[in-house]
């Protein structure tokens, strides 16, 4: 077996465990990541303190949202070097496969689920264990629906039945885990 490390990027076959993303690719997902490490952690520093009701400074709210955009920015940053590293100003981008459109599109929905179960449901109202259920149970109906495979593009009841019971599960776990362990109230 060849070292894929020495096979010239343009020769490996879209899908394969080999594949590796063209060092300008990663460039732009590097730029993405700091991106969004710099928004977290400006999040997390604007958090109210709660300096006013004597808590640890371990604890405050914003701590551990903070250190995760530090990780973000400093791993961004990381991946940044290693692609400018391979080449990223020097190498042209590859043709895109059928297969890394379908990886771009997926990734597309994924972000678009997300960004409306964080700002369209959670927190305006709607119960934080019903706005989760909707989310995965919406989430597996769609990505099912779009799976290459026919068989499981069919919504039948049966799908319809198992990706509520997933959902709902998956959001009652997390509303207990976050009110009874981490005693975090949740919208």
């Amino acid at each position: 077996m060849t070292d894929p490390a020495l096979v010239p990027e343009h020769s490996l076959a879209a899908g394969t465990d080999e594949e590796r993303a063209a060092p300008r690719s990663d460039l732009k997902d590097a730029a993405g990541w700091i991106v969004f490490g710099v928004a977290v952690l400006a999040g997390s520093v604007t958090m109210d303190r709660l300096e006013q009701q004597n808590i640890n400074p371990v604890t405050v709210p914003g701590l551990l949202p903070g250190l995760l955009g530090i990780a973000m920015i400093l791993l961004g940053a990381i991946m940044a070097a290693r692609s400018w590293r391979r080449g990223a100003f020097t190498t042209p981008l590859p043709p895109a496969t059928p297969h890394r459109r379908e990886e771009r599109r997926r990734v597309a929905i994924a972000v678009a689920l997300c960004c409306g179960y964080g700002i369209v449901l959670v927190g305006h109202g709607i119960p934080f264990w019903l706005a989760s259920t909707v989310y995965v149970t919406g989430s597996i109906l769609v990505f099912q629906r779009i799976s290459s495979d026919p068989a499981e593009r069919r919504l039948t009841p049966r799908a319809w039945a198992m990706a509520l019971v997933i959902g709902a599960a998956a959001s009652v776990v997390t509303w207990l885990v976050f009110e009874r362990v981490f005693l975090v109230r949740l919208p």
